[in-house]
């Protein structure tokens, strides 16, 4: 089945992502946009509104308190696991897992030898993990490079891994290196594809695609979180559609099952839910700036 064509209404917000990060490139900035995405992100906006509530307090006591009273709000309603998964729903739409139909089916593709890449996307790399005493994956890294071992192993298709170093590392060994050298040792499963020069999801499809195009792949099975998968997808097909070349993405999303804790407790703030929200607002600002 073909991905539904995007609305038309779309386009426009799309063109002015793509030129923004045009931009950081032309003004030789790149490496700040973690800085910039960490001041847009909760919890510095909503810290700033507090402050400014509390400067207002002596020339305008009511505009004082009410900005305060919204940022504590927010703060609030950004550390819970229900406004995450509200979010999520409501402005990602993120796919839903792979069935175990659709599993079998992509079993029979390997079986029938066609073209089709697992291809796990990074999450970030620890420059040293003192217990191993050498570099280690993120903790959403290992569990992207698991789902797509896992997958590997249920169908028998090959799988690669994208990741070099983020613009907010430096002097690391690059992520998808050190996924290359868990899965072989520690998962006895080498990888085919290693892709260690991007550092963001556009680069990584760009990388990704131009790679697996020369190596005659027709569709790449695409392993990332749920709630990065939208924009991943995205990226992807819009690389493809650059490179001309005749690739279909087909998400593979992992923790994309629903919160289940009691009803009052994910309207309590967490740590859990103050992490979701931010990885929410991560990928809406990485959707916006055509990150």
């Amino acid at each position: 089945m073909h991905p539904p064509r995007p609305a038309q209404s779309a386009r426009p917000l799309r063109s002015i992502s793509i030129c923004v990060n045009s931009l950081f490139v032309l003004l030789g900035i790149e490496s700040w946009k973690p800085v910039l995405a960490a001041l847009l992100m909760p919890p510095v906006p909503l810290l700033l509104l507090v402050l400014v509530g509390a400067r207002l307090m002596l020339p305008r006591r009511g505009w004082g308190w009410l900005a305060i009273a919204t940022g504590v709000v927010l703060l609030w309603l950004m550390s819970c696991t229900g406004s995450a998964d509200l979010l999520t729903r409501t402005l990602l739409h993120p796919p839903p897992a792979l069935g175990t139909d659709r599993i079998a089916a992509l079993k029979a593709d390997a079986a029938a030898h066609r073209p089709i890449a697992i291809l796990a996307l990074g999450g970030g790399v620890e420059r040293y993990a003192p217990e191993y005493g050498t570099a280690d994956l993120s903790a959403y890294s290992l569990e992207r490079l698991r789902y797509a071992v896992w997958l590997a192993r249920r169908t028998g298709l090959p799988a690669g891994y994208s990741g070099g170093l983020g613009w907010a590392q430096q002097d690391a060994t690059p992520e998808a290196r050190v996924a290359a050298q868990i899965a072989a040792q520690e998962y006895g499963l080498p990888l085919r594809w290693v892709e260690e020069d991007s550092r963001d999801t556009r680069e990584n499809a760009g990388y990704s695609v131009a790679l697996l195009k020369r190596d005659g792949i027709h569709r790449i099975v695409l392993v990332t979180h749920g709630w990065h998968m939208p924009r991943a997808r995205r990226a992807f097909e819009e690389a493809a559609a650059a490179e001309h070349a005749d690739i279909t993405i087909e998400p593979a999303p992992i923790a994309v099952a629903p919160h289940t804790e009691r009803p009052v407790l994910r309207w309590i703030p967490s740590t859990y839910g103050f992490v979701d929200v931010r990885n929410v607002v991560h990928e809406l600002l990485g959707r916006w700036f055509g990150a």
